[in-house]
C-alpha cells in the first residue's frame, strides 16, 4: 500500500489523523489554530516525569500489604520480575515512539494504528478511565496522608485543595506541569534514596539502638509467609500473589514517556535517553527499596499488621516508618509522611496529565468528541484536562463508608486494565516490526533496544497469565464473594463491550494486513523536525554528570 497523502499543518505541525475510518484528515482552518499542542517539555523534565510519575503510594505504603501477606522474599522476587517486564514494555514503547513522536501521539494511538481501530478504541478508553481513576486514588491518598497529623478539619477539605492545585498545574501551560513534576519527582526520588540509605545503616546496626538487623527477619519469622495453603504450595502462591499486587506499583509507568512525546523538545534525542535510563532508576528505587523493607521489618510485625488492617494510607502504614520507629528514631516519621504526601500529589498530577492527553489523542482520531482537541493559547488541551479532572471528583466518595466500597471497585480494576494494555502493546510492537520488515525498513529504526522481539514474547506470556489468574484466590473454598470476583474480572467485560460495540458500529476490519499497516503517515514531518536533532557532547565532568542524570 502506498503511503497515505496527508496535508501538513503549518509551522511544521504533524496532522491529527482519523485513522481507520477512511482517508486521514487534517484539522483545517480556524479550528486548527486551537487544536495543536506545543513542545514545551525539556529533557530534564521528561527524565523526571518518566520515573517520578510512577513512584506513588504503591512503593511507600502498598508494599506493606504484600509484605504481611507473603513475606520479604516474594516481595523482592516479584519486584525483580515486574521490573524486567516493565523494562521490555518501556523499550518497545521507546522504539515505536521515537520512530513516530507526532503531536497527539498516545499508546492507544500506536496500538490502533499498528493493529486495527477497534482495538485502539477499546484500549484508549481503558487507558483514559484508568488514568482518571488513578488520579482519584492518589488524591484520596493525599487527603488521608494529611490526616496523619490530625488536623482539625475534614479530610474533604484536603482532597479539594489537592484537586484544585492539580487542575491549576495542568490547565494553564505544559511548562507549568513539567516544572512542577520535575521538582515533585526530584523530592520524592531524594526521599526514597534517603530511605534506602537509612535501611542500609539499620541493616549494619547504625541506628540509635545499635541493633544489627542483617537478614534476621529472613530467618525469623522467615523469608516466606505461606499464602492460602501451607507448605511449598503456599510459598508459591505467596510469590504469585506478590507478583499480581506489585503490578499496582508499576502499572502505566512506561506509558508516561509516550504520552509526553508529542510535547517534548527534540523527541528523537530525549525519548531514547529517558527510555535507556528508566531501568536503572527502577532498579534503584523499587528493587533496592523492596530489599530494604524486607530486611528491616518482619512480615508479622504488630504495628505493620495494624496499619494494613486499618487501611491506613499515611506514614502509619508504611514499612519504612515501622522500621524507623523500631530502630528508635524519633521525629523522622513526619518527614517520611511529608515525602509520601509529595509522592501521592505528584502521581496524581502525572495521571491527570496522562489522562487528558489520552482523551485528546482519542478525539484527534475521531474516537471522542472533537471538542476534546481544543487547546488554549499555550497549547494545553484544557477541555480534555477538565474532563479527566472531573473524574477525580470521585475521590469524595471516600467521605462515606458506602462510598469507600464503590471507590475500591473503581480503583482496583485499573491494574487488570493495565495488564491487558501491556499485552496489546506487545501485539502492536510485533506488527510494527513486521510492517517495517515488509517494507525493508527495520534497519532504519532511529532507536533499537536489545533482546527483541523475544522480550516482547516474554512480556505477553507472563502478563497474559497474570491477567487471567489475578483473581484466583476467590476460587478457594470459603473465599468467594461476588464483589471480589467482579473486581478481578469485570474489566474483561468492559473491554470486550467497547471493542465489540466499536467493531459492530464502524464495521472495521478484524486486523489490518501487515502490508497495509501505516508506518509512513507523519514520518516525513518528524524526520524534518529532528534532522538537526543532535546533542552537544559534555565538555567537562560536571556536564557529564548532569547529562547522565537528566
Amino acid at each position: 500500500m502506498s503511503p497515505p497523502s496527508v496535508k501538513s499543518m503549518e509551522e511544521g505541525r504533524t496532522p491529527s489523523v482519523q485513522y481507520g475510518y477512511g482517508e486521514p484528515k487534517t484539522l483545517e482552518g480556524e479550528i486548527e489554530e486551537h487544536t495543536a499542542t506545543k513542545r514545551g517539555l525539556s529533557s530534564r523534565q521528561l527524565q523526571l516525569l518518566a520515573i517520578g510519575g510512577c513512584i506513588g503510594t504503591g512503593l511507600f505504603v502498598g508494599t506493606s500489604t504484600v509484605l504481611t501477606q507473603t513475606g520479604p522474599a516474594p516481595l523482592l522476587m516479584s519486584y525483580i520480575v515486574m521490573a524486567s517486564i516493565v523494562w521490555f514494555v518501556m523499550n518497545v514503547l521507546g522504539e515505536m515512539t521515537t520512530y513516530l513522536p507526532i503531536r497527539g501521539v498516545s499508546v492507544p494511538y500506536l496500538i490502533g494504528r499498528f493493529t486495527e481501530p477497534s482495538i485502539g478504541f477499546a484500549s484508549g478508553y481503558n487507558y483514559w478511565y484508568s488514568f482518571a481513576m488513578l488520579l482519584a486514588s492518589e488524591v484520596t491518598a493525599s487527603g488521608l496522608i494529611i490526616e496523619y497529623w490530625n488536623p482539625p478539619v475534614s479530610v474533604g477539605l484536603w482532597i479539594a485543595i489537592v484537586l484544585v492545585v492539580i487542575l491549576a498545574l495542568n490547565v494553564f501551560a505544559v511548562e507549568w506541569y513539567g516544572e512542577s513534576e520535575f521538582w515533585f519527582a526530584g523530592l520524592k526520588i531524594l526521599a526514597i534514596i534517603g530511605l534506602i540509605i537509612l535501611g542500609v545503616v539499620l541493616f549494619f546496626g547504625g541506628g540509635p539502638n545499635h541493633d544489627r538487623l542483617g537478614f534476621r527477619y529472613w530467618q525469623d519469622p522467615g523469608a516466606f509467609n505461606p499464602y492460602l495453603v501451607p507448605g511449598d504450595t503456599g510459598k508459591f502462591l505467596g510469590f504469585w500473589t506478590a507478583l499480581i499486587k506489585s503490578g499496582f506499583s508499576f502499572i502505566f509507568s512506561p506509558e508516561l514517556i509516550t504520552t509526553a512525546a508529542g510535547e517534548v523538545e527534540a523527541p528523537r534525542r530525549n525519548i531514547p535517553k529517558a527510555t535507556q535510563r528508566f531501568i536503572y532508576r527502577v532498579f534503584t528505587f523499587y528493587i533496592l527499596g523492596s530489599l530494604v523493607i524486607g530486611v528491616t521489618v518482619a512480615y508479622n510485625d504488630p504495628t505493620l499488621e495494624a496499619g494494613v488492617e486499618s487501611g491506613g494510607s499515611g506514614a502509619g502504614a508504611s514499612p519504612f516508618v515501622v522500621a524507623i520507629q523500631n530502630a528508635g528514631i524519633g521525629g523522622l516519621n513526619h518527614v517520611v509522611n511529608a515525602a509520601i504526601l509529595i509522592s501521592a500529589w505528584s502521581s496524581g498530577n502525572a495521571w491527570c496529565y496522562a489522562g487528558s492527553r489520552t482523551l485528546y489523542s482519542l478525539a484527534g482520531e475521531g474516537q471522542a468528541p472533537k471538542i476534546f482537541t481544543r487547546t488554549n493559547r499555550t497549547g494545553v488541551p484544557y477541555v480534555a484536562v477538565l474532563a479527566t479532572w472531573t473524574i477525580g471528583l470521585l475521590s469524595f466518595l471516600n467521605l462515606s463508608s458506602s462510598g469507600q466500597t464503590v471507590f475500591y471497585w473503581f480503583t482496583n480494576i485499573t491494574t487488570v486494565g493495565g495488564f491487558i494494555n501491556w499485552v496489546l502493546i506487545g501485539i502492536a510492537y510485533l506488527r510494527f516490526r513486521k510492517a517495517l520488515q515488509f517494507h525493508g525498513m527495520l534497519d532504519m529504526l532511529p532507536f533499537k533496544t536489545p533482546l527483541q522481539p523475544y522480550g516482547t514474547y516474554y512480556v505477553m506470556f507472563v502478563i497474559s497469565i497474570l491477567t487471567l489468574t489475578n483473581g484466583y484466590a476467590v476460587f478457594f473454598p470459603g473465599r468467594f464473594t461476588a464483589s471480589d470476583f467482579l473486581v478481578s474480572y469485570i474489566v474483561f467485560a468492559i473491554f470486550l463491550a467497547l471493542y465489540a460495540g466499536h467493531k459492530i458500529w464502524y464495521r472495521t476490519p478484524w486486523l489490518t494486513k501487515v502490508s497495509e499497516v501505516d508506518i509512513f503517515t507523519g514520518k516525513d514531518e518528524i524526520d524534518r523536525l529532528c534532522e538537526n536533532d543532535m546533542e552537544r557532547q559534555p565538555r567537562n565532568w560536571l556536564e557529564r554528570v548532569w547529562w547522565w542524570i537528566f
